[in-house]
């Protein structure tokens, strides 16, 4: 049809050109939908000096045939030929008079139908100047009739787990095609379908699938159609029926001897609702002192023992029945839960952290005092030597307080035994760095003792156990405010005499 009315429309406007400046206006295109009203404008420019018109004709053109739609000729009157004689009109009136004008010859197309659908000419008869002519195209819309149904009133969720169509969704008789999606939190699937039909129309279907289940139940399903610049929205909420969802309550895992007002009850989540609910206790019978209210067990009296075991609860609806267990263990005595030390007021909270830290600082507080004790009290028990020059005299103590001794040259070289138990000895190194025994007499048991000697506390010096020196000859001399000890030391008469007062005590 394309192609024919290209071709016309080539012929047309060469016909126009070819004029004398006589011409025909109409509008390239025109649309209505199904069922509306429509106008196809057609006016005639006259020349000057202006030619009779004799006729005027319009013709329908599909697939490269033309048929009559409607005829002005100012000697016969106007007239509109089947099928259209009920359906269009001349827009204006002059048009029908006994001395007609047909310079406006339009056309009105009432209650469109698909088959109206087509390109439409509008020729003008005229003397002597010939035929003029002109074409528009005309297209017909359906708006489609879009609804959404669910696939089965009733919904049952199966143990299966099959997949089922829950809704479908349907745009019929559209022209052009709609385009269907879908808006929900369900996690299904959707098909679509399209179906030409003989009028040109198009339907559209779309199947949602789901696996129906508790989940799915009162899940809101929307349609959404959308055709050209329109959309349309439909929603259905899901009715699914499952089995009872099973659960028991009451017994929070510390029922305990003499405790009062125990129960338990049968929760059930349903669709129907549950009709029946039945108790029993595995491996026995319901305690004498039970009462069963609906879905609850009231125990009545204080805990004892017979009360533990393993409870049943059927549940029953028109689905199905499901079934909840609980274990019921009796302690002694109350079980202090977790939740008793965890929902502590915040204020009190606060308060017990703030004591916290008192306790704890004091604690640290007096853990360091005892440690600085026992510190101080080790080292003046090992202490040796004058307090008031801060000296330690190691070995005999022979020593003035303010100064170390002068001692002779030490040799570099000596060597001790590693496993020897006795006193450390030097031996002679034969080098030429020592010197001979023969330059000194020692007495070895009572002149070779190990040599001793001070060291200032400030001052940083490293000294090896091993690190000796030949005794030398001890001063006459000691200070006024030292005595000496029986170990080779010396200690002041202040140490001396607290020491005797201590013994004493």
């Amino acid at each position: 049809m394309a192609v024919y009315v290209g071709i016309w429309a080539l012929l047309l406007a060469l016909n126009i050109q070819a004029g004398s400046g006589q011409m025909v206006q109409m509008d390239t295109s025109k649309s209505g939908f199904v069922g509306s009203q429509v106008e196809l404008r057609c006016v005639f420019i006259n020349s000057n000096p202006p030619v009779k018109i004799s006729q005027v004709t319009w013709q329908k053109l599909l697939n490269g045939t033309k048929q009559n739609v409607a005829i002005a000729n100012p000697a016969l009157g106007v007239s509109v030929l089947p099928p259209f004689k009920e359906r269009v009109s001349f827009k204006h009136a002059a048009v029908r008079h006994r001395t007609p004008s047909l310079e406006d010859t339009t056309i009105v197309f009432s209650n469109l139908q698909l088959s109206d659908e087509a390109a439409y000419i509008c020729e003008y008869t005229t003397f002597p100047a010939g035929n003029r002519e002109n074409m528009v195209n005309l297209t017909v819309y359906a708006r489609p009739m879009t609804r959404m149904t669910l696939t089965t009133p009733t919904i049952v969720a199966r143990a299966q787990k099959r997949k089922m169509t829950v809704a479908t969704c349907v745009s019929a008789n559209g022209k052009p095609p709609s385009v269907i999606k879908w808006d929900t939190r369900l996690k299904g699937e959707a098909t679509y379908q399209e179906t030409r039909n003989q009028n040109g129309t198009v339907t559209v279907r779309s199947n949602y699938v789901v696996i129906p289940s508790r989940e799915t139940h009162k899940q809101k399903l929307t349609c959404i159609v959308t055709y050209r610049n329109e959309k349309i929205t439909d929603s259905v909420v899901l009715n699914v029926q499952y089995e009872p969802e099973v659960q028991i309550e009451g017994f929070d895992g510390n029922w305990y001897l003499n405790r009062q007002n125990v129960q338990l009850t049968c929760r059930a989540d349903a669709n129907p609702p549950v009709t029946i609910y039945q108790w029993k206790l595995l491996n026995g019978s319901l305690p004498s002192n039970v009462e069963i209210k609906n879905n609850t067990l009231f125990f009545k009296g204080p805990v004892t023992y017979d009360l533990a075991g393993t409870y049943v609860c059927d549940a029953t609806n028109g689905i199905g029945t499901r079934t909840g267990i609980v274990d019921v263990n009796i302690t002694e005595t109350p079980v202090r839960s977790h939740d008793d030390t965890t929902h502590v007021p915040q204020e009190q909270h606060n308060a017990g952290v703030a004591i916290g830290g008192a306790v704890g600082g004091v604690a640290l507080l007096g853990l360091a005092a005892i440690l600085l004790f026992i510190f101080l009290r080790r080292r003046q028990r090992t202490f040796k030597g004058d307090y008031s020059t801060k000296k330690h005299v190691f070995g005999n103590g022979y020593s003035k307080a303010g100064g170390l001794p002068t001692h002779p040259p030490i040799p570099k070289n000596l060597q001790y035994p590693d496993d020897s138990d006795e006193e450390k000895k030097p031996a002679q190194i034969g080098t030429t760095g020592g010197f001979e025994a023969g330059d000194r007499d020692f007495d070895a048991e009572s002149d070779l003792k190990r040599p001793y000697f001070t060291v200032d506390e400030g001052e940083s010096r490293d000294y090896d156990e091993r690190t000796l020196a030949f005794q030398y000859e001890p001063e006459s001399e000691i200070a006024d405010d030292m005595i000496s000890q029986t170990d080779g030391s010396v200690i002041s008469k202040k140490e001396w005499t607290l020491g005797g007062i201590q013994k004493s005590l």
